[in-house]
């Protein structure tokens, strides 16, 4: 009986835990990182707070719409201050062009283990989204949080765009004063060395000088994760179709991974206007004190 009870408590740890972690990772605006079902709750803020983008339902946004009277209002296409979305573009990079044997050996280097049916894990995926993956709180990188965040804004200064995420509570400069990118950029970057200029009424983003640990996104149904290589570089364009509508593409441009640029489908993001960036981080204390609680309970011996 003893045994049984201390299973069940131990049982109940884990499902806590991966309840969390199932959180962190994200599964789609639908999934527990957003109050997108209209049937969702919403999460409270205090009186004078906005809630953050993830926080809301889709009633919520609803109501915005008509509070802050969004329909019609006026906009200037060359300013694309506002939060937007909740969630990134999902599968954003799905159809990779044909590698190059090198980056062959690349993605085929990301395979994990895989479950007992041959499902795989994504273990080797250092961000901690995979579910077989140890929490490290690498960063995403980009243009991985493109694909996948809660929430980001865009602040417009007079020399740079600031792009702040909610996930991992991070920022992007893109510097608009004019500068080139380096041509051999001295120290590679998780979120690349960006400039941005307009053409007509898109904001063109480039960069460069990426740091190759980060991927693309994983190659979900498939093993592994979409690579690049130090090499690679990122054009992204956005046009503020109206005052809540935000229409980008990504292209990468990495010919010793793959034999032709990568560009996705043009996307469609909308401004959240009752919204406001919260705090997300990735936490590794908060992992070590479950297993140091699961350890205790379970009588078990770390290793």
């Amino acid at each position: 009986m003893k045994n049984r009870i201390i299973f069940i408590i131990a049982l109940v740890a884990v499902l806590a835990l991966s309840s969390y972690a199932f959180a962190q990772r994200g599964q789609g605006q639908n999934g527990p990182n957003a109050q997108a079902a209209s049937g969702q709750a919403s999460i409270p803020f205090p009186p004078g707070w906005k809630p953050c983008p993830r926080c809301q339902n889709n009633e919520d946004r609803r109501q915005d719409t008509i509070k802050y009277k969004v329909p019609g209002h006026a906009f200037d296409p060359h300013d694309l201050t506002g939060v937007w979305g909740y969630d990134g573009i999902g599968r954003a990079f799905s159809k990779p062009p044909e590698f190059t044997p090198l980056g062959k050996q690349q993605h085929e280097a990301t395979f994990g283990e895989k479950t007992p049916d041959g499902s795989p894990t994504y273990s080797k995926d250092t961000s901690g989204r995979g579910p077989g993956s140890k929490i490290n709180c690498d960063p995403m990188g980009w243009p991985r949080l493109y694909t996948y965040n809660y929430g980001f804004e865009f602040i417009t200064l007079p020399d740079r765009v600031i792009q702040f995420f909610e996930m991992t509570h991070t920022f992007r400069t893109i510097w608009t004063d004019g500068r080139k990118l380096p041509e051999d950029p001295p120290e590679p970057r998780w979120l690349g060395w960006n400039v941005g200029h307009w053409e007509g009424n898109i904001f063109v983003v480039e960069s460069n000088g990426y740091d190759e640990r980060s991927w693309l996104d994983a190659s979900r149904p498939a093993d592994g994760g979409w690579t690049h290589s130090p090499d690679m570089r990122v054009v992204e364009r956005y046009r503020r179709v109206d005052y809540s509508t935000l229409e980008s593409e990504v292209t990468v441009i990495d010919p010793k991974t793959y034999k032709q640029p990568w560009a996705t489908q043009k996307a469609v993001t909308k401004l959240v206007p009752g919204a406001e960036i919260g705090e997300e981080f990735c936490v590794p204390s908060d992992y070590s004190s479950f297993n140091d609680d699961y350890s205790t309970i379970s009588g078990s011996k770390k290793k």
